[in-house]
């Protein structure tokens, strides 16, 4: 059994400054002195999935990264390591919990990923080792993970066994309520603009300093078609996770970052409105695109009809939450944003359906990726 500074210490000598993760008995050490070291950064995701997206987008504004999790949460984090982490090749060292772990009793719903993580993680192409058990193993592991993630640029696994590393207790300071956000409603109840339209609008007004990642499907190929600029993220897969990405970037860069969302996709990863709220980057601004269906897969309606986007948004911290329907007010609702600090959310009614004969980007995923980071590091 180790401290957790044992590991601690040389990850943040070699980089290691951020973490985001959701807890597990087994990381409690590990986690418990990443919250309380004021030169570490510990984001709590609400599952799985969200901190890996968290942790790519920390990545492209330039963080080593790593991502704490049960293994019970790697079904949760199937989808954006296989269509996220890998299509954009970024890296985040992942450290996963051996639940369940043969021979040793738990309990029951971990019997079965207890059998199977070393394998869910080989169909990953998540190459792993133990968690070093050892002081002598901490830098060895650390040299494998480093160097295996500069091959690949794909994640790399620690599997964590039971009481591996000793808890050293918890300094935790609570979190301050947030004041009430602003409501802002710029509404006009008449026909509503197509997503291409409020996108070129949006394009007229963006600030060429700005960040902008667009969730996956028709918004980013439509984003695309329009206009293809090196502050551009389209995110082709990891539905759900656009929002997720934008906090990770807007925690680490200066720059204004946009988040150009779907009904769905939002709908599909709520806990992220929660996590962006307490976090409450400034820079942020979180537009959801909402037409009411799955505009990609032949345009099934969504639950989105009654779901007020603006309101969920300052229930979870936002400094405000806006609702428009027009491209005057989508107009009216980004200029205002400009204002006071964020995290703002702009809920933008659209008409269904898409721009004919639309393409998908050409560029691929991988320098897309590392395009938009030379862009985030730019001046």
């Amino acid at each position: 059994m180790i401290g957790a500074d044992v590991f601690l210490d040389p990850a943040r000598a070699r980089g290691f400054r951020f973490y985001a993760g959701v807890p597990c008995s087994f990381l409690t050490p590990i986690i418990n002195r990443v919250i309380s070291d004021p030169a570490l950064d510990y984001v709590g995701a609400t599952s799985e999935g969200e901190a890996v997206a968290i942790a790519a987008g920390a990545w492209l504004a330039g963080q080593k990264t790593a991502v704490m999790c049960q293994n019970s949460g790697l079904g949760n984090a199937v989808n954006p390591l296989t269509s996220l982490s890998f299509p954009f090749r970024i890296p985040t060292l992942l450290v996963v919990t051996w639940r369940g772990q043969p021979g040793i009793h738990d309990e029951p719903q971990h019997e079965l990923m207890g059998q199977i993580t070393g394998q869910l993680l080989d169909t990953l192409r998540v190459p792993h080792r133990p968690f070093p058990a050892t002081s002598d193993d901490v830098e060895p592991a650390l040299v494998l993970a480093e160097a295996e993630m500069a091959r690949s640029e794909l994640p790399f696994g620690l599997v964590m066994a039971k009481n591996t590393v000793r808890d050293d207790g918890l300094h935790e300071k609570p979190l301050d309520p947030r004041p009430p956000g602003v409501r802002r409603d710029f509404r006009e109840h008449g026909p509503h603009p197509a997503r291409f339209e409020v996108l070129e609008r949006f394009l007229g007004i963006v600030p060429d300093a700005a960040g902008v990642v667009a969730t996956t499907g028709k918004c980013g190929r439509e984003l695309f078609t329009l206009a293809d600029r090196p502050q551009h993220l389209y995110q082709v897969g990891s539905m759900g996770g656009a929002s997720a990405m934008g906090l990770g970037v807007a925690l680490h860069t200066p720059r204004p970052v946009v988040v150009l969302d779907g009904d769905g996709a939002a709908l599909m990863k709520l806990g992220n409105l929660a996590t962006i709220g307490s976090r409450a980057p400034g820079n942020l601004v979180h537009v959801v695109l909402d037409n009411g269906v799955h505009d990609s897969t032949g345009g099934q309606a969504t639950v989105s009809a009654n779901v007020d986007f603006a309101a969920i948004a300052l229930a979870c911290g936002y400094a405000s939450g806006a609702s428009c329907d027009s491209l005057r007010g989508f107009e009216h609702a980004l200029v205002a944003t400009h204002d006071a600090p964020g995290p703002h959310l702009i809920h933008t009614r659209i008409a269904p359906g898409s721009l004919e004969r639309l393409g998908r980007p050409t560029v691929k995923p991988p320098e897309v990726a590392r395009r938009f980071q030379r862009f985030l590091a730019g001046r």
